[in-house]
């Protein structure tokens, strides 16, 4: 993996995914990868996102302290694209150039934003590209 990368919600849910032991293991490889190397990311609504699967829609949901622990030593060194105002304005850009729903154009302007060569993700076609952003799905 060269450059900086994206990772998106369905990487960390599916990280802990035990009917689905293939997309774990990719997704926990990924997941160590990006903080080892320090070339992976994740926005504000990657975090959101994951914790309203978390907290509410795993089989066992995760409790508040194990939440607290993964938000402290896995997303706290990835977390690295915030809102903004110009967030939102490439977003609704991207998403009409596009036609992409609003959470995924979020996604894509948060990778641009964060200068990243990749974006991991199961939500777009396989090498789809957004400028010099290419999506590749890290499950197939």
């Amino acid at each position: 993996m060269k450059g900086r990368f994206f990772l998106d919600t369905n990487v960390f849910v599916y990280s802990f995914d035990l009917s689905s032991p293939k997309k774990s293991a990719q997704a926990e490889k990924l997941i160590r990868t990006a903080i080892q190397t320090r070339g992976g990311i994740v926005s504000y609504q990657v975090v959101q996102e994951f914790f309203a699967v978390a907290l509410r829609r795993f089989a066992k949901p995760m409790s508040s302290t194990d939440a607290e622990q993964y938000l402290s030593t896995t997303f706290r060194p990835l977390l690295s694209v915030h809102s903004s105002p110009a967030l939102y304005s490439e977003s609704l850009r991207i998403g009409a150039r596009f036609r992409l729903p609003w959470c995924d154009s979020l996604v894509v302007a948060a990778a641009i934003e964060g200068q990243c060569d990749v974006l991991y993700s199961e939500d777009f076609p396989d090498g789809q590209q957004f400028g010099t952003l290419t999506v590749s799905n890290p499950f197939t």
